[in-house]
C-alpha cells in the first residue's frame, strides 16, 4: 500500500492514536512537592500545550479550524483543537465547507504521593483523523516535547472506504507495529511490548525507559549531598513507579 490508493469518493477511514505519557520525578519534601505542581503547571499550561498540538497539526498537514483551551485550579489544563484535512470553497459561495473533520486533545494530570515523594506527571493526547491523514508520523515530536519516562500508546484504524471497482478497504496503509514509527535511537532508550490486534486494525505499544540518570530524577535536591544507601532508596522508588504504571498493576 506504498502508492496512493485511487478510491471511489473520497478517504472516510477514521484513525485515532491515543497516546499517554508520564514524567517520574523524586521531590523530597512537602515544599519541594508543592513547588513542583507549581512548576509542572506553568511549564505545561494550555498556551504552551497549544503550541505543541499546533506543531503537530501541521506535521500531518491539517489545518485549524477551532481551539478551545482551560487551566485548572489547582492543577492542570486541556487544550482541543478541531482540524480539518482540507477545504472546498463552492464556486458562487461566500461559505466555506470543510471535509474530512478530526480532532486533536492534551490533557495534563500532575499529581504526587506524599510518602514516596514520587511525583507523576501524566499526559493524555488524543489525535484523531478522517482521510488520508495518520498522526503516527507525530510520534517522535511528542516523545520529545515531554519527559517521557512511560509511554502508552493505542492505534486505531475504523470504517471503510471504496476502491474504484467498489470493494471495501479497511486499511489504507501498512502497519504491523507503532513501533516502526518511532525512530530506532529512541527505542534503544526503552523497553518496548506490543499487544496487538491487527484482525481488528488495532495496536498497542507501551514502553519504559531502560536507565536511570539519578541526577535527571531530583527536584530541588542536590545529588552530591546524598549518600550511597539513600541514592538507592530514591531510585527503587522511581522504578517501583515506573514499573506499576508499565505494566499496570501495584507491586
Amino acid at each position: 500500500m506504498s502508492e496512493k490508493l485511487k478510491l471511489y469518493g473520497f478517504n472516510n477511514l477514521t484513525k485515532s492514536l491515543s497516546f499517554n505519557i508520564f514524567d517520574i520525578c523524586y521531590a523530597e519534601t512537602q515544599k519541594d512537592q508543592k513547588e513542583y505542581i507549581e512548576y509542572i503547571d506553568d511549564m505545561y499550561n494550555s498556551d504552551r500545550l497549544i503550541t505543541i498540538l499546533t506543531n503537530l497539526t501541521q506535521m500531518i498537514g491539517a489545518q485549524i479550524l477551532n481551539i478551545s483551551q482551560q487551566d485548572y485550579e489547582p492543577q492542570g489544563a486541556s487544550v482541543t483543537i478541531l482540524i480539518a484535512e482540507k477545504t472546498m470553497v463552492p464556486m458562487g459561495k461566500t461559505h466555506v465547507a470543510h471535509l474530512d473533520k478530526s480532532h486533536v486533545t492534551v490533557h495534563t494530570y500532575p499529581e504526587y504521593h506524599p510518602e514516596t515523594c514520587v511525583a507523576t506527571f501524566r499526559v493524555d493526547i488524543d489525535v484523531s483523523t478522517c482521510g488520508e491523514i495518520t498522526p503516527l508520523s507525530t510520534l517522535d515530536y511528542l516523545i520529545g516535547a515531554f519527559d517521557s519516562d512511560v509511554i502508552t500508546m493505542d492505534y486505531r484504524v475504523r470504517g471503510f472506504t471504496r476502491s474504484l471497482k467498489g470493494k471495501k478497504l479497511f486499511m489504507d496503509h501498512e502497519i504491523h507495529s507503532i513501533q516502526e514509527y518511532i525512530d530506532k535511537e529512541t527505542l534503544k532508550e526503552y523497553n518496548a511490548v506490543d499487544i496487538n490486534v491487527p484482525e481488528a486494525n488495532l495496536f498497542h505499544t507501551k514502553m519504559v525507559r531502560e536507565k536511570i540518570c539519578l541526577d535527571d530524577y531530583l527536584f530541588n535536591t542536590n545529588i552530591e549531598e546524598l549518600s550511597k544507601e539513600k541514592k538507592q532508596d530514591i531510585e527503587n522508588r522511581l522504578k517501583k513507579e515506573m514499573t506499576e504504571i508499565f505494566i499496570g498493576k501495584t507491586v
